[in-house]
């Protein structure tokens, strides 16, 4: 196979600059291993506002050494308070508004209406600013690390190596290739997986800043049934996140709608008669800091059973498991998925032997598959079965869901947040 201009060498490539793509750079920096990390946007990724991160992404950012970095431009949250919409939780009319309080304590859920023991470690949830964590991130890495306006057009195979074409016309040979390029990702595409499917539902996503202090107390706070889902939590003392999910079949949503005026229209409609605060939190927010997403996950038989490792080649984040955000676990598993694969390879490439390292790669990637394949799988059904069964306007559902609240609400998050995923200690070869 021929190939024109000049090939650029690299022992490790990442495809992708957002949170998977330069954590997965981190890990592996912090065990002395060179990659490089191509980016097709210009500059640092600015998509997107806020993500909840749980227990499980501060054991992942504290074994990266930026946990109390990232703690520092946050608020723990110490609570959660869910409200129903649902004429089946009261007598009151079809829009009234009913509050079960729950707090998070170690060890246990603790609710006006039930106790569940969880058996949990250490709990913990923030609301941080995606902006802050990218910037972290790429502040800890070292200088070039990233190259930026390197859109990648196509992969092709050159006997134990990956040969890597931009759109410019830079060509990269590297011995093992990282697929960080999201949902719509090329790698997962060039490895045979099949693209994600629609989830049949999309969520409109707003970040609005208070400049003299919200005065919300470090809560999740939820509001769900008619068929949407609304949550917000602050960030800090004057930044609050919220997003409403919702079926845009069911209210006639017209899915390309992409004004933001009319989205904020379309939320305040559907939570007319909340408490004046929460109206406010959506009213507020400018509209350059309004986004829609349409919501697709990865088939969970596909996880399972498709190739997420192929000959020097894997898929992690949201190239490996898109999910709905039902659970809040799509930034955190991607930074479960970097230190793992960061482990993998340092291990790999620690062993002593005559094998090439192009060959410890492979058996390093083949690791990380193993490790990550289960987990993913549970993530992302976990994640699509409990936002069915939050949105839904089925009345048997709904009865259901007031009776066992708490577990619809919080436990789901909870218990796929206890998940240790290890440092980036090597064992011993």
């Amino acid at each position: 196979m021929e190939v024109e201009g000049r090939i650029e060498e690299q022992d490790i490539l990442i495809v992708g600059g957002g949170i998977a793509g330069l954590t997965t750079a981190l890990g592996l920096h912090r065990l002395g291993i060179r990659s490089l990390v191509l980016e097709s946007s210009d500059e640092l990724r600015s998509t997107g506002f806020a993500l909840t991160m749980w227990t499980n992404a501060w054991i992942a950012l504290d074994a990266l050494g930026i946990g109390d970095a990232m703690r520092a431009k946050s608020l723990p949250i110490q609570g959660c308070a869910s409200h129903s919409i649902s004429s089946l939780i009261s007598s009151c009319s079809f829009s009234s508004f009913s509050t079960i309080a729950i707090s998070f304590q170690v060890g246990c859920l603790d609710s006006s209406s039930s106790h569940t023991d969880f058996k949990l470690g250490q709990f913990e949830s923030r609301c941080v600013k995606r902006t802050d964590l990218l910037e972290l991130l790429e502040r800890e890495l070292p200088r070039e690390s990233v190259r930026y306006s390197s859109k990648i057009v196509n992969i092709q195979e050159s006997g134990n190596f990956k040969l890597v074409h931009l759109a410019h016309g830079s060509v990269y040979r590297a011995k093992a290739l990282l697929g960080c390029d999201g949902v719509n990702s090329m790698v997962a595409k060039w490895m045979g997986l099949k693209s994600p499917i629609s989830a049949g539902r999309a969520a409109i996503r707003g970040y609005v800043v208070y400049p003299e202090g919200h005065g919300f107390e470090p809560k999740l706070y939820a509001y769900f049934g008619g068929g949407v889902r609304l949550g917000f939590a602050p960030c800090d003392d004057k930044g609050v996140y919220w997003f409403c999910t919702f079926t845009p079949s069911l209210f006639k949503y017209d899915e390309s709608e992409r004004d933001p005026v009319k989205m904020k229209q379309f939320v305040m409609s559907k939570i007319s008669t909340a408490h004046n605060h929460v109206l406010d939190v959506v009213e507020r927010t400018e509209l350059d800091s309004v986004s829609l997403a349409h919501l697709k996950f990865r088939s969970p038989w596909d996880i399972l059973f498709g190739n997420i490792v192929k000959k020097g080649v894997c898929v992690l984040g949201d190239a490996l498991h898109p999910m709905t955000p039902d659970l809040g676990q799509g930034a955190c598993s991607a930074i479960e998925d970097s230190v793992v694969l960061a482990r993998c390879l340092g291990e790999a490439l620690s062993e002593v032997g005559d094998e090439e390292d192009y060959v410890k790669m492979e058996k390093g990637l083949d690791w990380f598959g193993r490790e990550r394949r289960w987990r993913s799988f549970s993530l992302v059904s976990t994640a699509y079965v409990v936002g069915i069964l939050q949105e839904t306007d089925n009345r048997f559902v709904s009865f259901f869901r007031k009776m066992f609240l708490s577990k619809f609400t919080v436990e789901p998050f909870v218990r796929m947040a206890d998940f240790d995923c290890g440092n980036l200690h090597l064992t011993s070869t």
